[in-house]
């Protein structure tokens, strides 16, 4: 009962505009399940090659840093509001047309194109966060909203398998679906409210933009802080690639077992999430509470090499949870307070580029180093390298934000 309390106080100061935000995301991500079970469509229903079905799936990656750039940018231009609906909109035809061209090329160009408009959507979002978010809670925001995208993705996933397992049409029908209530929420509940805050905030945002105006690009701190994100997310991002291979391959275990293990990740960030920020709030400074979850990160890979009975993984993975809560939130709230007024959506674009580039890295780099020095010697290369990038997060946001 006690925890019970505690974990309801944590959602205690949270404006509805940030509930409302991270509810059409929830609805957004539980739509959107084509793309776990992409590479399966194209090798089992088009009969791709894997080669192919890989190269399309590149594209994928190379489309979500495109539109965390062009995010970031119309953000800046247009506002949040306006590019959320835009994305929103405007990816869920794209969702239809994608079964009536079975070809690799045409493949590649729809998932380009869906990706780079689906991934306009986050930096937007993000945005929207810091504006509506009250700054004591902008860490406890993004958080509800990363809730929601862990809880989406648990959800879809397990209705695309039910689903696929009839047609995979029906994947494509129920991501349209998906995309579109969440647009039509999203205009209702924020159309007034948007026309209200721009008013109100009219003259003091044009001044803003004239005095403090700054590039991301021209940030050098800043810069640093997002490469070292970067790294962060190559190494955090086998969560989707090596880490099942590693529990088929050497752990011997079961696609169902693999599934539960990853469906506990969702399980355990769902319900800690909330209450580990507040405690790292109240008892840290950020740069320490991202030192923590990059070093929890990094030792969760170690502990692999030392065993893989299932026990075992469960406890790597609930570590690997623990430093994913306190590492992730966190890095958005560090772009937030060092984005100045004019350009917010140019800084969470930049950050948004950072993780999409892992989409690109990760598979192919994991791969690489399994099938050429094993299991072992990546497991151990990641925990080098995240130990490594938490003291160098730590010195440049404590240089960055030196009273935080």
């Amino acid at each position: 009962m006690k925890f019970l309390n505690y974990y309801i106080n944590t959602f205690k100061g949270l404006s509805r505009e940030a509930w409302m935000l991270s509810i059409v995301m929830l609805i957004n991500r539980s739509g959107s399940m084509v793309l776990p079970f992409l590479g399966v469509y194209m090798t089992d229903h088009l009969k791709f090659s894997l080669e192919h079905a890989g190269i399309v799936l590149s594209f994928y990656g190379i489309g979500s840093v495109a539109g965390s750039w062009l995010g970031g940018f119309l953000t800046d231009k247009f506002g949040e509001y306006y590019i959320q609906t835009w994305s929103l909109f405007l990816s869920a035809p794209i969702f239809l047309i994608i079964p009536f061209f079975p070809s690799v090329e045409m493949m590649a160009v729809l998932i380009f194109l869906q990706s780079t408009i689906s991934d306009t959507f986050r930096p937007a979002n993000s945005v929207a966060i810091t504006k509506y978010g009250r700054p004591e809670n902008l860490t406890k925001a993004f958080s509800l909203n990363r809730m929601a995208i862990n809880l989406g993705f648990s959800i879809g996933p397990a209705l695309g398998g039910i689903l696929s397992g009839i047609s995979y049409n029906f994947l494509f029908v129920v991501n349209f679906c998906g995309a579109m209530i969440a647009g039509i929420i999203y205009v209702i509940f924020f159309r007034k409210r948007n026309k209200i805050f721009r008013e109100k905030k009219k003259s003091e945002t044009a001044e803003v933009i004239k005095e403090t105006g700054k590039s991301p690009y021209r940030d050098y701190p800043f810069l640093v802080y997002s490469f070292l994100c970067t790294v962060f997310a190559i190494c955090f991002f086998q969560f989707f690639n090596t880490i099942p291979l590693f529990y088929k391959d050497v752990a011997k275990l079961s696609q169902s077992t693999i599934g539960f293990i990853l469906g506990y990740s969702g399980f355990i960030i769902v319900l800690l999430e909330m209450p580990l920020v507040s405690i790292a709030e109240r008892t840290m400074r950020i740069p320490q509470i991202l030192f923590a979850g990059v070093f929890l990160s990094g030792l969760s890979y170690l502990m692999m090499v030392f065993g893989s009975n299932i026990s075992w993984l469960i406890v790597a993975m609930t570590v690997l949870c623990v430093g994913e809560i306190w590492a992730l939130p966190f890095m958005s709230t560090v772009t937030a307070l060092r984005s100045e007024g004019g350009n917010k959506g140019a800084y969470m674009g930049l950050n948004g580029i950072a993780f999409s580039f892992s989409f690109i890295i990760t598979p192919f780099l994991g791969t690489y180093v399994v099938s050429r020095f094993g299991f072992d010697s990546l497991w151990y290369g990641s925990f080098a390298v995240l130990v490594l990038s938490a003291i160098l997060l730590y010195i440049v946001v404590k240089k960055m934000l030196p009273n935080r």
